[in-house]
């Protein structure tokens, strides 16, 4: 069989090979245990632990015969042993189809797990040979993965549109009803929720095992990046938000542990261009699908993940990508409402594109500068941490050295940072840096009249027609720029806002009191309540100062209780004013104009400062050369630094191992000393009993054995006569101390005594005076409380009449509320008599059919008991009468046995002539045995004798009568019945017969039964003494049962 399974594994019969290597294994198996049987469950084993295969594309071959008969869970099963195997490490190019096939088995019987020990395997042996064959594999395995979930939903949508068009004029099934109102869900959700929801949560796994095994390798980076592009493609076609945030999270760990890790086996480096151009582009397109997918937190920790890759590897990525970055910035701080970093991201978006895009169109730049200045202006004007605790202003402190240094604006952070990240900051490095002067037209008057101008009456009618013509500008900007799309209409409310705060700025340091009406009138931006919240929220920040009174229709400018705020902008103003009119009235003379100087040498000079521009690139060029050679210096000294901390380590744990061995050392001399101090006090024990003489004071140590612990106990006994004699000695000196405190105490009673008599006094006249100055500052505290009253008890009447004026209306309020609450109240009551009597007649309706049911199982269970009583008593009665018959029946057994034993007893040694004839019998007696005349009876009878009993062998060579009859045999033909022995109707059974006449051997002769001599000798048909081959007869109530030959 193996020379046949050899032959069959070179040829190219599959199914010959496998017919053959079962019959083999069966062979096998059945010599081992006998009873073996190749069952179902038997042959699925066998392919189980078929994992050994010569070639592989055996093992391809057999699986797709497994897969023909639809076995398709036990050819997944022998791929993967075959993968696992540590048989074929090495790779070969049949590997590649087997592990197309088990990723297509994978797939459609969804078994991600199996998938993924594959790959892992097949990861291993490709690694360092092959790895794009890996890679083919994974993009295969996805593909089938993304395939299988779009024919899901694809025939989830096709089942969706056939329900809808069935029948449009059929109303819905009675179960489709009862299933909606159920479940819940509607029909589209639960078609989704069979079909889709499985394969994508497949698919979801899929590209996690992949990420898993491509992570943190130098070779499959790029794999790896193309994953992960995928896997984010996925979470944005489908709107998966949280399997987002999760590969997010994956992705973020994965490059924790590549830091953590450093010493990994091919580790990617991050300091490679083409590395760090794969992580870079992940996290930007990771930044990408969170701003379109609206998860703008975790748009901002993909923005804090890319920052943290920069700086781990001290390079910036290009000037596209940066541009990407910035752009993303400005959405997310603009959402979250920080607008002075939307500010900041959009200055340095519009200085990436003027410096690095030279394809950039004059009114792409001329919208990007607008933003810019526009985001500029719609930051608050005041500061939002004022009055804040020192805990929020150093959380403040540290958010905005996190915030700058996202944007990439470095601050000390031992400096204050609140007035370098601020609105006059950015708008002044705006004008500086000429990007005010690129913005349009309506954006440079909107700056100037926010900024500059003093208009209070006019400003706002100035600024509302900019606000319209800007909100009418942007768009999308062509293919050059990096920017999708500049919308200025989303600054329009700040401006507004913005021009509503400098309105009531130039107002207050104008106008002390204003009326409502015209101030409503001077902003047409909002309602007065709305600008009444802006004003609340502006003086809350020490803004402005003003004061709305409703009662008098008024708005009151400046505080009231502080008149040096009143001159502070004035003064200011007044020294502007008086500078300009000295400028007008004393004129600077114009210096002579230098440019015809200045012509001649200026192609020198141009040439001067091209080639200081040359020389600068070169400086620049070296500085970076320096700065990387410093990198590596510093690198070198790292690793050397490392190499120094664990040659160290390794000294410390030298010393701490020799320092061990050496407290092994003392411990173990230690020991050795207390031994041999020991035996030296044995010693000394001895040399003082031999010493001693008789009569004399016997040792301290009476017949004990002198022990270290004996003299411990002696030292201890001398300590604590010593500590004894000390404490008697320390109470005595304590007593004289106790003496020499009483004496100085008695003495220093009286002085005592007199110094608190004198502090006495004096608080007593420190008491009267601050009493005094308190009744004067209660009385000028009242006068003043009285001036108070009675400035303000003019105002009393005014008061009563708007408290009146409120009471009453707010009484109104009431009882109307009161009147529509009773109302509602009746409405609720009636409802809910309504339920109580629908719930009444639900509640005995239920109760009614519960009795009913009950009534009906409690007479079938009677009916039940009845009818099992009924059967009992039947059985019962059964069981006795057949109890009677068996017990009349076993009567009659022993009365026959007892008839039988008397017959046989009659047979073997009584008169013949007590045996009675059927004839002689009384009459009305029937017979229930036959007797039977053996052949020696009848011989006897035949001849003439004296009636004396003589034996069958004497007589047979005497005998000239016809020859005795065979024994008869019970099994033979039955012999006729004598007419003169039986009466009619008589019971008896049917006559014996030769035994040996169905067969073709003759009766053995009968021989003599006793050894010895005697008058007396056994019948010849009996085998009472011995075991001859006896008669036995026919017992009519036991046809099938043989006598026992030894039975009397």
């Amino acid at each position: 069989f193996f020379y046949l399974s050899f032959q069959a594994e070179a040829s190219d019969k599959p199914s010959f090979f496998l017919l053959l290597l079962l019959l083999q294994l069966s062979f096998i198996a059945a010599a081992l245990n006998p009873p073996f049987q190749v069952t179902k469950g038997g042959f699925k084993n066998l392919i189980q632990n078929m994992a050994n295969f010569a070639k592989p594309e055996n093992a391809l071959k057999r699986a797709e015969e497994l897969i023909n008969v639809g076995q398709k869970q036990d050819a997944l099963q022998a791929l993967h042993n075959l993968i696992t195997s540590k048989r074929y490490r090495a790779w070969q190019k049949p590997l590649e189809k087997i592990m197309f096939k088990y990723v297509e088995l994978c797939v459609d019987m969804r078994k991600g797990r199996f998938a993924k020990d594959g790959l892992i395997q097949y990861r291993i042996v490709c690694q360092q040979v092959n790895v794009s064959s890996l890679e083919e594999v994974i993009k295969h395995f996805m593909h089938l993965s993304t395939q299988k979930a779009e024919q899901a939903r694809s025939q989830a949508e096709a089942l969706e549109e056939a329900l809808d068009v069935d029948d449009l004029e059929a109303d819905k099934r009675p179960e489709d009803l009862m299933l909606s109102y159920v479940s819940g869900e509607k029909g589209k959700d639960r078609s989704d929720r069979e079909l889709v929801t499985p394969w994508f949560k497949f698919l979801w796994e899929t590209y996690r095992t992949v990420l898993e095994i491509l992570r943190n390798n130098s070779k499959l980076e790029a794999l790896y990046a193309m994953t992960a592009h995928r896997a984010f493609q996925f979470c944005k076609q489908y709107k998966r938000t949280t399997e987002f945030r999760r590969l997010c999270e994956i992705i973020r760990n994965h490059l924790a542990n590549l830091n953590k890790y450093k010493d990994q086996r091919d580790r990617p480096d991050l300091s490679a261009p083409e590395s760090l151009q794969l992580y870079l582009d992940t996290r930007f397109e990771q930044l990408k699908i969170a701003t379109e997918l609206g998860l703008w937190q975790e748009a901002f920790r993909s923005v804090e993940d890319i920052h943290g890759l920069m700086s781990i590897v001290k390079k910036t990525p290009k000037a596209s990508l940066m541009v990407v970055y910035y752009a993303k910035l400005t959405e997310i701080f603009w959402i979250s409402g920080s607008h002075l970093y939307h500010a900041y991201a959009w200055f340095k978006l519009f200085s990436l594109q003027k410096s690095f895009n030279k394809n950039l169109s004059q009114k792409d730049l001329q919208l990007i500068a607008s933003s810019v200045v526009l985001a500029a202006l719609s930051v608050s004007p005041y500061n939002q941490t004022r009055g804040a605790s020192h805990l929020e202003l150093e959380n403040e402190k540290e958010r905005n050295l996190r915030m700058a240094n996202l944007i990439g604006f470095n601050l000390d952070s031992k400096l204050e940072n609140r007035e370098v990240l601020s609105r006059s900051a950015v708008l002044t490095e705006l004008v500086s840096k000429g990007v005010l002067s690129c913005a349009t037209q309506e954006v440079k008057d909107l700056y100037h009249l926010l900024e500059n101008d003093f208009l209070p009456l006019d400003v706002a009618s100035k600024i509302h027609p900019l606000l319209m013509k800007i909100s009418k500008l942007g768009g999308k900007l062509t293919s050059a720029s990096s920017v999708a799309e500049v919308q200025l209409s989303q600054y329009v409310p700040s401006l507004e806002r913005l021009a509503t705060l400098r309105l009531l700025k130039q107002v207050s340091q104008l106008y002390q009191t204003m009326k409502i009406e015209s101030l409503s009138q001077m902003i047409p931006f909002f309602e007065f309540s709305m600008v009444e919240k802006i004003s609340v929220d502006a003086v809350k920040h020490n803004f402005i100062a003003m004061k709305v009174d409703h009662m008098k229709g008024a708005v009151l400018f400046g505080n009231m209780g502080l008149e040096s705020d009143k001159l502070q902008d004035h003064l200011a103003v007044l020294a502007e004013s008086l500078n300009k009119a000295r400028a007008m009235i004393y004129p600077t003379p114009k210096k002579a104009s230098k440019l015809g100087e200045v012509l001649p040498g200026l192609g020198e000079i141009v040439d001067k400062e091209h080639k200081r521009l040359l020389a600068r690139k070169s400086i620049i060029e070296k500085r970076k050369e320096e700065q990387e050679r410093q990198l590596l210096e510093m690198e070198r000294e790292e690793e050397s630094k490392r190499q120094n901390l664990l040659k160290k380590t390794e000294e410390a744990e030298k010393k701490r191992l020799a320092a061990m061995f050496e407290q092994q050392r003392a411990e173990r001399l230690r020991k050795e000393i207390e031994e041999r101090e020991l035996e030296e006090a044995q010693a000394l024990l001895q040399e003082t009993e031999k010493h001693l003489k008789r009569g004399k004071k016997k040792p301290i140590l009476d017949g004990e054995k002198l022990t270290k612990q004996t003299l411990i106990e002696r030292a201890l006994s001398e300590q604590l006569k010593e500590r004894q004699e000390q404490e008697k000695r320390l109470q005595k000196v304590a007593k004289t101390m106790d003496h020499l405190e009483r004496a100085k105490r008695e003495e220093a009673a009286p002085l005592i005594e007199a110094a608190f008599q004198r502090r006495l006094v004096e608080e007593k006249v420190l008491h009267e005076r601050e009493q005094q100055l308190e009744v004067e500052l209660s009385r000028q505290r009242h006068d003043g409380d009285l001036k108070e009253k009675n400035r303000l008890a003019r105002m009393l009447e005014n008061k009563m009449i708007f408290q009146e004026r409120v009471i009453s209306r707010r009484q109104a309020e009431f009882d109307q509320r009161r009147v529509e609450r009773e109302e509602r109240i009746k409405q609720i009551i009636q409802a809910r008599k309504q339920e109580r009597d629908i719930k009444r007649k639900k509640i005995f309706y239920v109760r009614s059919e519960e009795e009913r049911i009950k009534k009906m199982r409690e007479e079938e269970e009677a009916r039940k008991r009845e009818e099992a009583e009924r059967r009992r008593k039947e059985e019962a009665e059964h069981k006795a009468k057949m109890d009677e018959i068996a017990e009349k029946q076993r009567q009659r057994e022993r009365e026959l046995e007892e008839k039988e034993r008397l017959r046989r007893e009659a047979l073997l040694g009584r008169a013949p002539e007590g045996i009675s004839r059927p004839s002689e019998l009384p009459a009305g007696s029937r017979t229930t045995e036959p007797v039977v005349a053996t052949p020696a009876a009848a011989a006897a009878a035949a001849a003439p004798t004296t009636g004396k009993y003589v034996p069958k062998f004497r007589l047979r060579p005497e005998s000239s009568g016809p020859a005795p009859p065979s024994e008869p045999d019970r099994w033979g033909k039955p012999a006729p019945l004598e007419p003169d022995r039986w009466a009619a109707g008589s019971r008896a059974p049917p006559s014996q017969s030769d035994r040996w006449t169905s067969g073709s051997r003759a009766a053995p002769q009968d021989s003599d039964r006793l050894a010895g001599g005697g008058s007396r000798a056994t019948a010849p048909d009996s085998n009472r003494f011995g075991g001859g081959s006896g008669s036995s007869k026919a017992e009519p109530w036991r046809p099938s049962r043989a006598r026992n030959p030894q039975r009397g």
